[in-house]
């Protein structure tokens, strides 16, 4: 299943949300040991590097098929400015990539205790969980330096929004807002994309990192939430944790 349709289904799980509610992580750098120099993880120390299962000790990881690969060329964005951006919210990768490896996190929701039965307002308490597509990339000769200085200048130009088209699909952004980004990667960039699905506005939280050779991309979104209005946290300690597995 391609991380777009993952997406698609999200966004429409929003609109329906909305009717049945009707009716019932700035810019960051460090100056460390670590980049242009760094060797490229290949496509197995990815594999071993991206989340697991046993990482976690809240939610599910799923690894994503090769039939989701890497398709960069099936992106595309009515501003050239935005491509850096289009390409990162349809989990495709920047630049020429030596190897790229992708995960599904999902948060556990909270059952309620007691009867196994749950009411309407149980039911979406347990659905407002939040959900991350994680990919890795890595890069030779500075290419991560390269994706991080395209993603900030794109930021700075599409603030305002834009349209991309990926797999066939459009998607009208509205706004891209940057936020405080981590301060534990070699560098990082953290934002909130917001588009409009159906009359729905739908925020995405996503951080662009570099560790290294290797770039990691963290896109976050809550279907409950947002259907109702609210804001919801970026899984910092699931994003250490993958952060922390690359060195």
């Amino acid at each position: 299943m391609r991380f777009t349709a993952l997406r698609r289904g999200g966004l429409a799980a929003s609109a329906a949300t909305l009717a049945l509610l009707a009716t019932a992580c700035g810019d960051s750098s460090d100056d460390g040991d670590k980049g242009a120099d760094a060797k490229a993880l290949t496509a197995a120390e990815l594999e071993k590097a991206a989340l697991a299962q046993a990482d976690v000790d809240n939610g599910e990881v799923h690894g994503v098929t090769e039939t989701d690969a890497d398709r960069n060329d099936q992106v595309t964005s009515d501003d050239a400015a935005c491509a850096p951006l289009a390409l990162i919210l349809a989990h495709a990768p920047l630049g020429e990539p030596v190897a790229t490896e992708k995960r599904r996190w999902k948060e556990e929701g909270k059952k309620p205790s007691g009867s196994d039965a749950m009411t309407g307002e149980e039911l979406l308490a347990y659905q407002d969980t939040e959900m991350a597509s994680v990919m890795l990339a890595s890069y030779e000769d500075g290419g991560a330096e390269t994706v991080l200085k395209d993603t900030k200048a794109a930021l700075e130009k599409c603030a305002d929004g834009f349209a991309y088209t990926a797999y066939a699909e459009t998607t009208e952004v509205v706004k891209v807002t940057e936020t405080e980004a981590p301060k534990n990667a070699d560098e990082a960039i953290a934002m909130t994309a917001t588009s409009a699905i159906k009359d729905v506005e739908v925020p995405n939280k996503v951080v662009v990192a570099r560790q290294g050779s290797t770039v990691v991309t963290f896109d976050v979104e809550n279907i409950v939430a947002t259907a109702m209005g609210e804001d919801f946290e970026f899984p910092t300690q699931v994003f250490d944790t993958q952060l922390g597995k690359l060195g």
